[in-house]
């Protein structure tokens, strides 16, 4: 083991250093490989539906299945990455990624790929989880925040393109080459990590692999008031975006017949995230990560609202349901990356265990809420609009409760509290 730390801590030494701007294009690539197995499949879910015999909602599963594993996986790898580093352990999972992409290309029947998808989001979600610990090593407080939102900008234009590389890919090849490309994706990603990211763990902040050690960590990690209902009610607004992203293939195709540019529709909704990402890392050290997403909030329930009265007219069309999608997808560019800033923030020295623990809360409530919200689906937009709304308001009733009552507080520079790096 000795000999191993001493020729890892070698390999670093020589090492060209890790930039800001490379780290944040390498932790927002590696996080984009989860998004990109969720969006591209979504353009070919029809095709996979004939192909293995599948019937009316249930072809959600080949995306919900995936999502709802990726956080009960969430609990693994930061207690390991706790112990034994980050870089073993996100390595090892990009090669699960990898390998289980190819599994699900050959899948001849829908079980089979249900259960292929189940075990590559549960092995893969390292993937997902270890990318806050590893900004959590080097940064806290609005920092944080700014540097997430700068993942986010380029983690989001994922969800963008996605769809329209997967109908790409259609135009010539049948749907498992897009689970090929996924496994190359991995490929080229888990090489740039191997030859370009050093160890972030300080040797002193290493924790025992004990059950009592990690469920006090994660315990500690989820029970703290103030970061409860950022994690809770990020929990519940994700959900109802997964909700949209389960149901849009037949939301847009089937309700508003609009299946011929269902990439480009998409992607305007996924880009509208992406570009409040960049606007939020550009405000958020200014006014702070506080101000920011609970304003968002607020506006995120006002949109809502107009949301559910339009679902709720007789006819509504596909461009009165896209704008106000689009800019909702916005505002969660800005409470996403922000609530995700707040809740790591006490949480330095077991920042693996803290960010497993709120990816696991994080996905495992979000693909719920979101699989239920896709089930839901009525050939009409009311049961999403619904759940945006609800999701909203329970939102801020728990940021409420986390901040006892008072919104729109100052940065945690303002307040002192941001950890000496």
């Amino acid at each position: 083991m000795a000999t191993h730390a001493t020729s890892s801590a070698s390999a670093d030494a020589q090492r060209k250093p890790l930039g800001e701007r490379e780290l944040i294009a390498m932790m927002a690539m590696l996080m984009a490989l989860q998004a990109f197995g969720i969006d591209a499949i979504l353009p070919a879910l029809d095709r996979v539906a004939a192909a293995l015999n599948v019937t009316g909602n249930d072809r959600q599963f080949v995306i919900g299945v995936y999502l709802l594993a990726s956080g009960i996986g969430a609990l693994v790898p930061g207690a390991l990455a706790d112990r034994f580093g980050r870089r073993p352990i996100l390595l090892a999972s990009i090669s699960v990624y990898i390998a289980l992409s190819l599994a699900s290309a050959m899948a001849t029947t829908f079980s089979g790929l249900i259960i292929i998808r189940a075990l590559q989001g549960f092995f893969g979600a390292a993937i997902i989880a270890l990318p806050p610990a590893i900004i959590r090593d080097r940064v806290g407080g609005d920092k944080m925040a700014r540097m997430m939102s700068l993942i986010f900008v380029i983690f989001l234009m994922v969800p963008a393109i996605a769809p329209s590389i997967g109908e790409l890919i259609l135009l010539v090849f049948d749907w498992r080459a897009i689970f090929a490309a996924m496994a190359v994706q991995g490929v080229v990603i888990g090489t740039w990590v191997y030859f370009r990211l050093p160890e972030s763990l300080a040797p002193e902040n290493r924790q025992k692999i004990e059950i009592g050690t990690i469920a006090a960590n994660m315990g500690r990690a989820l029970s703290l008031p103030a970061v409860v209902g950022y994690v809770f009610g990020s929990a519940l607004v994700f959900g109802a975006l997964f909700g949209f992203i389960n149901s849009s293939q037949q939301l847009i195709t089937e309700t508003f017949g609009a299946g011929d540019i269902f990439p480009l529709v998409f992607g305007m909704c996924a880009g509208s995230m992406a570009l409040a990402s960049w606007s939020n890392s550009r405000i958020v050290e200014r006014f702070g990560a506080r101000r920011v997403s609970h304003t968002a909030l607020f506006a995120f329930i006002a949109v809502s609202a107009l949301q559910v009265f339009f679902a709720f007219q007789e006819h509504e069309s596909l461009w009165q349901f896209v704008p106000l999608m689009a800019v909702n997808m916005a505002l969660l560019g800005f409470i996403g990356s922000n609530f995700g800033a707040i809740a790591m923030n006490p949480f330095f020295a077991i920042a693996g265990a803290a960010s497993s623990a709120h990816g696991f809360v994080r996905m495992t409530m979000a693909a719920v809420v979101g699989a239920g919200i896709g089930y839901a689906f009525d050939g009409t937009a009311r049961p999403l609009a619904l759940a945006l709304l609800a999701s909203g308001l329970t939102c801020l009733v728990l940021v409420l409760l986390s901040e006892k009552g008072k919104l729109f507080g100052p940065s945690d520079a303002e307040m002192g509290k941001v950890p000496a790096e």
